[in-house]
């Protein structure tokens, strides 16, 4: 009986030291990383610039002592709006004197302009994004990507990130994004994006990167428009809107905006149905029509509102001719009670439905409407201001016809 035991007491005892040992080994591994924490804006900034270049010093084309790499730089954007801002051009800014004070024997930075196309290598872009930091929506930060993208073979060769406090930035749109009707995120902004988020190695988005060229007249064409330079502002969307892939929404907007400076009435009407038109493509149109506080009439400025019967007649006439079904949704800014913004932003979109129908008694059957308070809010901020604008906006989205 007892040899019979005897064996499987060292058994029992090598199964106890070894989950000994497993708990010992346990206790002594090192905790899991943690989570990335915000940093300030400048040191998040110049973490994320550091490690997009860092990732370059082992490629092939770096190892290399040759001369600088010339790189083209595409403006930054707000991820979530697709607009630029005071805070993306300050990104943009910060980016640009890193890598060329710190990295200045590698890169060579150069303007967004058709003249540097042929000169450059890389396409640097990035993006911020609003995000809620601790997960309760009760502190926000911004998450910052980076990305530098081959030119010759579209493929992104660093990519980096990181997370910054949102404290004293300023997120007012430039005149463009200010001024613009609708939300000016097309196909093309959201590539731009996707890349910027794109991991090394991987092929940058196509959409976005088949129209670099005409990108850099938008962009040549908008920092005109921001200038007061009307004209020649309107003569550069022209051009870009000549070349094969012109139609983009962003250029006919220039063209809009730039036309309505110059009180150039018919032109911009003509320029405004295209807009429409491509909303409807693209089957979400998003227009920023202001209200006075707390009501369903239109602010009473004519400065502001005073354009608002033209774009009603053209968004009924390209519905019409694009024989659609619309949901006219409602969407106000984060300030005062959720239910009185629902209500509110029913209202309103009950208001441009009988608009509308004034303008085509056609649309009747073929509208509803619906109240999203600031439920789908693009910006947050409730600043009621020329920040959160485009989150106190009228949609039309495309719904299949009953």
């Amino acid at each position: 009986m007892m040899g019979s035991i005897q064996p499987a007491l060292p058994r029992v005892a090598l199964a106890a030291l070894a989950a000994t040992a497993l708990l010992l080994a346990a206790c002594a591994a090192p905790p899991p990383a943690p989570i990335a924490s915000e940093l300030p804006f400048e040191q998040a900034v110049d973490q994320a610039t550091d490690n997009l270049a860092g990732q370059t010093q082992k490629l092939p084309a770096f190892l290399a002592k040759l001369a600088k790499r010339s790189v083209v730089l595409d403006p930054m954007l707000d991820a979530a709006t697709g607009q630029q801002t005071h805070a993306t051009t300050l990104l943009e800014t910060r980016v640009s004197e890193r890598l060329t004070t710190k990295f200045g024997t590698q890169f060579e930075i150069l303007p967004f302009q058709s003249t540097n196309l042929s000169k450059a290598l890389y396409l640097l872009t990035g993006t911020m994004t609003r995000v809620d930091s601790d997960g309760t929506a009760k502190k926000r930060a911004l998450q910052i990507q980076l990305a530098l993208t081959e030119l010759a073979s579209g493929n992104v060769v660093a990519q980096a990130s990181a997370l910054s406090l949102d404290e004293g930035l300023d997120h007012t749109p430039l005149a463009y994004y200010r001024d613009s009707p609708v939300l000016v995120k097309d196909k093309v902004i959201e590539g731009y994006a996707r890349t910027s988020a794109t991991p090394p190695g991987q092929r940058g988005d196509a959409f976005y990167l088949e129209r670099i060229a005409s990108a850099m007249l938008v962009n040549e064409a908008t920092a005109l428009y921001n200038q007061e330079r009307y004209v020649e502002a309107l003569g550069r969307y022209r051009s870009a809107l000549a070349m094969p892939a012109g139609e983009q929404l962003r250029i006919v907007n220039g063209i809009y905006l730039a036309s309505a400076k110059l009180g150039r009435t018919a032109d911009a009407e003509q320029a405004f149905g295209r807009v429409v038109a491509l909303g409807i493509a693209y089957n979400e149109l998003g227009v920023k029509f202001l209200f006075n506080p707390g009501s369903t009439e239109f602010w009473s400025d004519p400065k502001v509102s005073g354009a608002y019967p033209m774009w009603m007649r053209q968004i009924a006439r390209e519905a019409i001719s694009a024989k659609v079904c619309m949901n006219v949704v409602g969407h106000t800014s984060k300030t005062g009670s959720g239910p009185a913004n629902d209500a509110l932003s029913l209202q309103r979109a009950n208001f441009i439905r009988q608009r509308l129908t004034a303008e085509a008694a056609g649309l009747g059957p073929k509208t509803r409407t619906t109240g999203m308070g600031f439920r789908q809010n693009i910006v947050g901020s409730g600043s009621d201001n020329a920040v959160d604008a485009l989150d106190r906006r009228v949609e039309f989205r495309i719904v299949p016809c009953p």
